[in-house]
């Protein structure tokens, strides 16, 4: 039977650990979570469970993913986040491989989006297929804004029953402030790959995001908030290729 260590980055999240932690009692063989220095209730919470609790100043997202894996027992790792949680048929579906010889395998789940209180099925947000369990020995986080597994031998892959609940934006507010740091991150990552940047660039770029994720890929199915989603979406296309432009022309 594998033994399984979920692993948790955490800064303020005092509205969402409690729900994540009471989420993987069931299949956690042990819990790490790192935390960095949050100035909420965070640390208060996380100590009213079973977990190991860590503080590691902010390092990136990908090194400070691999920081709390390496602190983890058992080879064998779910990396969740703190405003994630699992439905009870995910749950069953890591129960049950728990049980089965997966030493060469690698999980991927698929994650649904809970936002302003909806469930968004659509533009291009659902299934958000995502690799959450595999061997630490095997993979390491890769990448600063869409972090990514990078794996040192071949895997197979398989996808789980069951949603990964994802609750992530609770106004529109809290998105577009979301949108202003990932674009900053984004632009930065573009720049050292060398992309490029000008007006007709940053106008079809925006434009075609929002006709792809809004009525190729269905946003229009999710009613208000479907919009909103794909326009904030277009608009965080805007800013990253404006921003690129203007980190070329200080260069």
């Amino acid at each position: 039977m594998i033994k399984l260590s979920v692993v948790i980055i955490t800064y303020n999240e005092e509205k969402n650990i409690a729900r994540c932690l009471n989420s993987i009692q069931d299949i956690a063989d042990e819990i790490i979570v790192v935390d960095s220095f949050s100035t909420d209730k965070t640390e208060e919470i996380c100590k009213t469970f079973n977990v190991s609790f860590f503080k590691q100043k902010w390092l990136g997202y990908s090194n400070q993913k691999n920081f709390a894996n390496r602190l983890a027992k058992y080879d064998f790792i779910f990396s969740i986040d703190a405003d994630e949680a699992l439905s009870p048929e995910l749950k069953e579906s890591i129960i049950h491989l728990k049980k089965q010889d997966n030493n060469n395998k690698v999980f991927q789940v698929k994650r649904i989006t809970n936002y302003c209180g909806k469930w968004i099925k659509h533009c291009g947000w659902y299934p958000d297929i995502k690799i959450r369990i595999w061997n630490k020995n095997i993979g390491a986080w890769i990448g600063e804004l869409h972090e990514t597994i990078r794996f040192n031998k071949p895997v197979e892959i398989h996808t789980l029953n069951g949603d990964l609940l994802h609750y992530s934006y609770h106004s529109i507010s809290q998105h577009i402030a979301q949108i202003n740091l990932f674009t900053d991150i984004g632009a930065k990552e573009a720049f050292k790959k060398g992309k490029r940047s000008n007006i007709f660039i940053i106008t079809t770029k925006a434009f075609w995001k929002f006709i792809r994720d809004y009525i190729i890929k269905l946003g229009f199915l999710d009613g208000y908030y479907g919009f909103i989603i794909c326009a904030l979406s277009a608009h965080a296309t805007f800013l990253k290729y404006i921003k690129l432009r203007e980190l070329r022309k200080i260069k």
